[in-house]
């Protein structure tokens, strides 16, 4: 009996918008910025097991654990993207909190701001290189496809097999909009050290930001759900298959 102790990563973004009051230099007049943060991946393991197999099936059961083990270091940058996006959102707070009393202050606090958004891009793009070897690695999955002689097991193959490469589609277009949102933190850290930015012009930024992050949010979803739809037709594979596998 093998053991599956893994299942396809899938992300959790929950949305956190705040309320905050930006004064400007001009007598308290003060405008609401509403910000979005996505707060990104949590991340639920591929199918893993373990045993020397003979069987066509069986070694693209081999391949596909190899998968999951790659696919473990897109977890560890996801914690870690986690926590950089909590300790940004604190400097933001920090920054409105401000207003324009302490220039100084703002311009330190946006350094340190640009700097945590750098680190995040630096975890998406390792995060992003792990999953490109995961797909490198999946789809060797091809030859043995050909191999199988049951056609309707070779039919349930290709699904399962159209099914995950969807799934890393989705991930590219969630990383190329996750890097555009980085892009535009960075830029709205910048207008701050500005001494006469304009109101409309940070509203405009927040707006740029809000959209792509929502944008963010809802690929991540169908990530999630091309993520279970692989899950569940990989486990209708190892059945049709007849391979003794232990769902966890």
């Amino acid at each position: 009996m093998t053991n599956q102790k893994g299942t396809a990563w899938k992300g959790n973004h929950r949305s956190i918008a705040n309320n905050r009051r930006y004064p400007t230099g001009n007598g308290g007049i003060v405008v609401n910025i509403r910000r979005t943060w996505p707060l990104f991946f949590v991340i639920i393991p591929l199918i893993a097991g373990c045993g020397l197999f003979q069987s066509t099936a069986e070694k693209m059961y081999e391949r596909m654990e190899k998968v999951v083990s790659i696919e473990d270091g897109f977890k560890n940058e996801q914690e870690r993207l986690i926590e950089l996006e909590k300790k940004e959102k604190e400097i933001y707070d920090e920054i409105l909190s401000l207003g324009m009393k302490d220039r100084d202050k703002i311009a330190r606090l946006s350094d340190e701001a640009a700097g945590i958004a750098k680190q995040r891009e630096e975890c998406l793009e390792k995060e992003r290189e792990s999953m490109i070897r995961a797909e490198e690695e999946f789809k060797k999955l091809t030859k043995d496809i050909e191999k199988l002689d049951d056609e309707k097991l070779k039919k349930n193959a290709e699904k399962m097999y159209d099914t995950m490469m969807k799934r890393y589609e989705l991930h590219e277009e969630l990383y190329r909009k996750y890097k555009q949102g980085i892009a535009y933190d960075r830029e709205l850290y910048a207008m701050f050290k500005e001494e006469n930015v304009k109101l409309e012009d940070l509203e405009d930024q927040i707006n740029k930001i809000n959209g792509i992050y929502h944008e963010v949010i809802e690929l991540n979803g169908q990530f999630n759900k091309q993520t279970e739809a692989y899950n569940e037709a990989k486990v209708q594979f190892y059945k049709d298959a007849g391979l003794d596998v232990k769902t966890e």
